[in-house]
């Protein structure tokens, strides 16, 4: 008798821990839906903030970042650049193929996009066929683990060949973590774990009321 009660009772926790799985995995959705959702929705981004950060000692050329984009390309902030060694902080203002720019020091130099994007061009974040959409339309493996402040945490893989243009540096695939709104289906945050460090890219006030403007002549 205690052999069957013992038995029944091993049964009985086994069906109410599916029970408990199954439920709780059905609140959370597939993966690869979820990443064509959010990939879909940041094709549609206006405008939005953005912050880059490290920690560590991560071999990347952005260090930090922290500025305004439009969709049409524009956008302002600063940004610090590990130049052969040497920690840059620049303040930056995009408009049309006009790159202005200031170190610490000194006023305002101008270059064109073309020179720009051979150092880092941070526009690039919210075009459709190179930057953050993209970037989740290519991911692989995706898992949703679980819930966050109103996010979906998703654990990813992100080629790295798309990833670099992101994040100058980044040359191979990277097992990284995101965030993406419940809600709106647009990313807020993703981690990117890399060799001797990590970068955090997060992202807020989407379809903000933006105007980027030339810094004033001299």
């Amino acid at each position: 008798m205690r052999r069957k009660l013992l038995i029944v009772s091993l049964i009985a926790a086994v069906l109410t821990l599916g029970a408990a799985c199954s439920s709780g995995g059905a609140e959370l959705p597939a993966g690869p839906d979820l990443m064509k959702k959010s990939a879909a929705a940041m094709k549609t981004v206006k405008s939005a903030s953005f912050a880059i950060s490290t920690e560590g000692k991560p071999k990347v050329q952005v260090k930090k970042a922290d500025g305004r984009l439009t969709a049409a390309g524009d956008a302002d902030g600063s940004i610090s650049l590990d130049i052969l060694g040497n920690l840059q902080e620049i303040n930056f203002v995009l408009v049309g193929d006009a790159v202005h720019f200031k170190g610490p020091t000194g006023g305002y130099q101008t270059m064109s996009r073309a020179q720009l994007a051979q150092i880092y061009d941070p526009s690039v974040i919210l075009e459709p066929t190179k930057g953050i959409a993209r970037l989740l339309e290519t991911a692989t493996d995706p898992i949703v683990e679980g819930e966050e402040g109103g996010a979906y945490r998703v654990a990813t893989t992100f080629s790295g060949e798309v990833l670099g243009k992101i994040i100058p540096g980044v040359t191979q695939g990277v097992n990284g973590k995101i965030w993406i709104d419940k809600a709106s289906g647009r990313l807020t945050k993703a981690t990117l774990p890399l060799q001797d460090g990590s970068v955090t890219v997060s992202f807020s006030d989407y379809d903000a009321v933006i105007t980027i403007t030339p810094p004033p002549a001299g």
